[in-house]
């Protein structure tokens, strides 16, 4: 074995390599074969693999080479080479050793046969087919230790068959034969079933009790009170009562928790898509504005829409689709547009009527996330960029520049409306409430702002000045008069 692995050494490993990592491999190798410079410059490849093999006699070097060439850039490959062939050299050694050794086995006498006599104590050979007790004796005599074994094997099996039989005679039940020849261990690790009842009394007569008929009848008895017992909690009589398997849970409780589970987690937040959208859209209409002007004389309005699970903010530019946006009716919307959290939807939009038997049910708490006024601080933890819709009460109001600023407040903070363009026109005073559609969110010099854009709406809830008492901005009572302008979340046309 050592010959093939040398060969390996040098007709796979050191005869494929370049001249360069013949060096390299020599100067790594240097101090453990013990190379100086002189032996190391007339060190051929040959002498390479003698030394090797007399240092690392196992394997004539390979595993040595193996390590060094899987940390040589170029000799990866020819390190996984050398280590198929090491691997072929160390399977056929193992075959070979274990040929080798069922051989030796067969060779080897039986351990039944008689030990052969000493010198002096040879006897004449006895015929094969008649041997004779005397030699029989010998036998016994020569070879003590089988028969020591075979007295330990008959003992252990008598006291092995004595405890199965006593195991199977304990856990019997009445009525089965006490001499069963199945194991313990083979017998089903099922639960264990009550006893039937006792045998008549014509076939015990005559038998005297034992230990294992008082264990019996104690467990019957035990079954005939667990039958008879009724429960503690009931309030009827124990005939009544369903004979159901105890500490069954009713199934009622875990339907109804797994359909707690399976609630799904509804939005505070509108959906968005992104782009030019050909699938149709089923959808309810929750929210209408009315018409309003932008850029001179176009015309639009803003609309919410939900499915059962989401809501969308919608802008609409066709105007003649008003007739089609009736609060709680469905509708089905096809070539749109998704753009900065809105779907935008024109002339050349499908919009249609949905079927009249077609049903959306649109949960309670979408509703009103679909219509409810984010807080100041939770506007402060967005990014800026994002579109506000909302209702806030207006504390200050201040004119400059041509814009109009608005201070607002509720009881997690305050931030500034700025309003420039049209709705400049807009009368809103301290105390009012004002309804904001389509503002952008914004931040100047460390002031967190909602901005009014090209698309905003807005609208005015006239209050009542109360002169005692400051305006709360977490009252839900609605103390409005009539606002000046149409109010767009209850418009419908």
């Amino acid at each position: 074995m050592a010959n093939n692995y040398k060969k390996i050494v040098l007709l796979k490993g050191l005869e494929g390599i370049s001249e360069y990592h013949f060096k390299l491999i020599k100067s790594l190798l240097t101090k453990e074969l013990k190379l100086n410079r002189k032996t190391q410059e007339n060190c051929d490849r040959i002498t390479m693999a003698d030394l090797l093999e007399e240092k690392f006699p196992s394997d004539s070097g390979v595993g040595r080479l193996i390590e060094l060439f899987k940390d040589i850039p170029g000799l990866e490959d020819l390190a996984q080479t050398l280590k198929k062939e090491k691997s072929k050299v160390q399977r056929k050694s193992k075959g070979k050793e274990t040929t080798s050794g069922q051989k030796k086995k067969q060779n080897e006498p039986s351990g039944t046969q008689s030990t052969p006599a000493k010198n002096g104590d040879l006897k004449p050979k006895q015929p094969d087919a008649v041997p004779s007790v005397s030699g029989v004796k010998e036998q016994g005599k020569a070879s003590p230790h089988p028969q020591t074994v075979k007295k330990k094997e008959k003992t252990t099996k008598v006291k092995d068959g004595e405890q199965n039989l006593q195991f199977q005679r304990e856990i019997s039940l009445p009525g089965t034969s006490a001499t069963s020849t199945h194991s313990a261990k083979a017998q089903p690790q099922t639960s264990p079933k009550l006893p039937p009842p006792p045998p008549s009394s014509s076939t015990a007569k005559g038998k005297r009790p034992t230990k294992m008929d008082d264990w019996e009848r104690n467990l019957l008895s035990k079954r005939k009170l667990w039958l008879e017992e009724p429960s503690a909690t009931s309030t009827q009589p124990a005939q009544a009562q369903p004979q159901t398997p105890p500490n069954r849970l009713p199934p009622t409780s875990s339907s109804s928790t797994a359909k707690k589970q399976k609630l799904p987690t509804l939005p505070k937040e509108p959906s968005s898509e992104q782009g030019y959208q050909t699938e149709p859209k089923e959808v309810m209409v929750l929210k209408v504005t009315p018409l309003f002007v932008y850029q001179g004389e176009k015309t639009m309005f803003h609309a919410t829409v939900a499915t059962e699970s989401e809501f969308f903010r919608v802008k609409v530019f066709d105007v003649k689709l008003q007739v089609t946006f009736i609060p709680n009716r469905i509708i089905i919307i096809t070539e749109y547009f998704g753009h900065n959290g809105f779907l935008e939807i024109y002339s050349n939009t499908g919009v249609s009527p949905g079927h009249p038997e077609q049903k959306l049910n649109i949960p309670t708490t979408l509703r009103h996330n679909a219509s409810a006024t984010p807080k100041i601080n939770y506007l402060c933890s967005l990014c800026p960029g994002k579109y506000v819709n909302g209702t806030f009460l207006v504390y200050k109001k201040t004119v400059r520049n041509e814009c109009t600023y608005y201070e607002i407040q509720d009881n997690t903070g305050k931030m500034e409306v700025v309003v420039f363009g049209r709705l400049t026109r807009v009368d809103c005073e301290e105390g009012d409430k004002i309804k904001l559609v389509c503002f952008e969110l914004g931040l100047s010099m460390d002031k967190w702002q909602l901005r009014s854009v090209i698309h905003s709406y807005m609208e005015v809830i006239k209050t009542r000045k109360d002169k005692t008492h400051a305006p709360n901005p977490d009252s839900n009572k609605d103390t409005s008069e009539q606002s000046s302008l149409p109010n767009y979340w209850n418009f419908a046309k």
